[in-house]
């Protein structure tokens, strides 16, 4: 039986995704960031009835990532990740660094280990959850979409050079989903220690500029990929959003430099920032 590890797993994504392959019998290690997300993770996995091993592995710790080398692991899920939001020109520097850090560095030294090791095995399977803000970005997710590009940039290498040795790479990138996780990207101005009279904008009039939808596509996809049923390399979702996601990267190729100023200049999603409510659902 292969054994999946998946980071991240103290909440959202991860958390589910854990759950439901113990469910079907796969031995999992669920990686959480604190102590108190094993207890937590732990209580909740014999809620379900399910045998889950929950270990603490924070992307970030340099012993957490070691001490993951021991595993014996044959399916990777860097699922851990965080959300910084606002505009470039205010995030703090402390801030910009943290995102890099978790969704970044930490995750790639994390695989170098693991690769090396599913080298000797003779295979193995990398899976990035990574985002649909990894191949376009919206106003205010700077910070959070280069992340996630720098992502996509680490999977696409990895799949090319490790194709010789039985390693499989692919990458699962959700749309806004209802989760909380986008929402409270835009609360992260909360923490910023600056000085608020010299921010561009007033973050308190801004929401998460897309209306959002049900994450159970993103359960059972990355359940499937995980297994191995589906051998896709990339998976937008939800489906219904490729079309609309592959024509606004194409729309960069004629894009002019913006003209005008004030707010009647503003694009599309910088207006909708300032007149969404958060946690808007899809119709």
């Amino acid at each position: 039986m292969s054994t999946i590890l998946i980071t991240g797993a103290g909440t959202g994504f991860g958390k589910e995704v854990s759950l439901r392959l113990a469910e079907a019998g796969h031995d999992v290690i669920a990686g959480v960031e604190i102590i108190a997300q094993v207890t937590a993770l732990r209580a909740a996995a014999t809620e379900r009835g399910v045998a889950l091993r929950v270990e603490k592995l924070d992307v970030t710790d340099p012993d957490d990532r070691e001490a993951a080398q021991a595993w014996d692991v044959d399916v990777l899920l860097n699922n851990a990740g965080i959300s910084e939001g606002g505009s470039t020109v205010d995030i703090p520097a402390d801030h910009l660094r943290r995102q890099f850090e978790v969704n970044v560095f930490g995750p790639v030294l994390l695989t170098q280990g693991i690769a090396t090791s599913m080298i000797a095995r003779g295979g193995g399977r990398i899976v990035f959850m990574s985002a649909v803000a990894g191949l376009t970005t919206d106003p205010f997710t700077g910070a959070y979409a280069a992340s996630k590009h720098a992502v996509e940039a680490f999977a696409d290498a990895l799949h090319q050079e490790l194709a010789e040795f039985g390693i499989r790479v692919a990458t699962i990138n959700p749309g806004p989903f209802l989760t909380g996780f986008n929402d409270t990207m835009f609360e992260t101005w909360k923490t910023w220690r600056d000085d608020p009279a010299a921010r561009v904008f007033d973050y308190e009039k801004l929401a998460f500029p897309h209306e959002q939808y049900d994450p159970e596509p993103v359960f059972e996809t990355t359940v499937k990929v995980l297994t191995g049923e589906d051998t896709a390399y990339r998976h937008v979702l939800p489906t219904e959003i490729v079309d609309s996601t592959k024509q606004q990267l194409a729309e960069v190729w004629d894009r002019r430099q913006s003209e005008g100023s004030g707010p009647d200049a503003r694009p599309d999603l910088v207006r909708t920032a300032f007149e969404i409510a958060p946690a808007t659902p899809v119709d």
